[in-house]
């Protein structure tokens, strides 16, 4: 006689394979298994990419900086900073950086259901589009971590996961400019995506600064391997 599954079982089972897109989170093992979500593209450039914003009291410091570079990056908006700060997210696709999604709240997604999931992804979306006039085409979860919900949710909302190669830790209070730039510089390579913040609204208060302290650093040293730098949009024109 066939035994029948309990409950409890299947549920774990099923919380298993909602939960299962979250190994992605390891980045040998995204690298392995879907180098686009890894964020690799064109291997003479390096995507730069900034999450958590915008806030009117680190943001234009990074995008006075890029200008000055004649510069762009990606923004990974947060729907609700769009909300409190309108003006300020039209200001950085009026810049000519690209937009895209980063959520309307900050939240992991394993306790998110697929309905959530959407509603939150489809608000910041349409939030986001009304205040730069753009429709995003990226999308980013929270710490990074995916699941079977999300990645049904974007492919709704016509919005393509990625997440990054590199990045700089600069969420942290102990960051500093140096710190951010050599933990960076260590996994960079052509073909990357960095992941960095101009805003502190998840991360320790005032850690934007270690942020903007590296930048210039880290522009050089791009600079000087022949790595462009710019968007996703360029980075992965080609792809």
């Amino acid at each position: 006689m066939r035994a029948v599954a309990r409950p409890a079982a299947v549920l774990g089972l099923l919380a298993a394979a909602y939960a299962l897109p979250a190994v992605t989170t390891w980045p040998a093992l995204r690298r392995r298994l879907s180098p686009a979500l890894h964020g690799t593209g064109d291997p003479a450039r390096v995507a730069l990419t900034f999450d958590d914003g915008p806030h009117p009291m680190s943001t234009p410091h990074f995008l006075r900086l890029l200008a000055g570079r004649d510069l762009h990056a990606t923004f990974f908006l947060l729907g609700r900073q769009v909300a409190g700060h309108p003006v300020l997210a039209k200001e950085i696709a009026a810049a000519g950086h690209e937009i895209a999604v980063h959520g309307y709240e900050h939240r992991c997604l394993l306790w998110r259901d697929p309905r959530g999931t959407y509603d939150d992804l489809a608000r910041a979306r349409d939030t986001i589009a009304a205040a730069t006039g753009e429709v995003p085409r990226w999308y980013r979860p929270p710490y990074g971590v995916l699941t079977a919900g999300a990645l049904w949710a974007a492919h709704r909302l016509e919005l393509t996961p990625v997440l990054w190669s590199a990045w700089g830790r600069d969420w942290s209070a102990r960051a500093t400019p140096s710190s951010v730039y050599r933990t960076v510089v260590r996994d960079l390579t052509g073909g990357g995506t960095v992941l960095l913040h101009d805003s502190d609204v998840t991360s320790a208060p005032g850690s934007w600064h270690a942020t903007l302290g590296a930048l210039p650093a880290l522009l050089e040293h791009c600079r000087t391997r022949g790595l462009a730098v710019g968007p996703l949009r360029a980075h992965r024109s080609a792809g």
